[in-house]
């Protein structure tokens, strides 16, 4: 299991991840109802190769800055 500090950019043009210091995760989502939260565990869990169910929020859940937990 590990934790990882992410930054949210919603609204992007595609979907994205870059990887540095902190996550940056590009959404092309909007942050309404939770849609830009969904697209980014998928997006997530595409990445790691890994579960859907297996990539939590942490903390952050309506903030850009966001601590994921990835079981793998």
């Amino acid at each position: 299991m590990k934790r990882i500090k992410i930054k949210v950019i919603t609204n992007a043009k595609k979907n994205e991840v870059v990887a540095g210091d902190i996550f940056k995760v590009y959404v092309n989502a909007p942050a309404v109802d939770g849609k830009a939260n969904k697209a980014l565990i998928g997006i997530l869990a595409e990445h790691f190769k890994v579960r859907k169910s297996n990539v939590k929020i942490v903390k952050g859940e309506k903030s850009r800055e966001k601590i994921i937990e990835i079981e793998s």
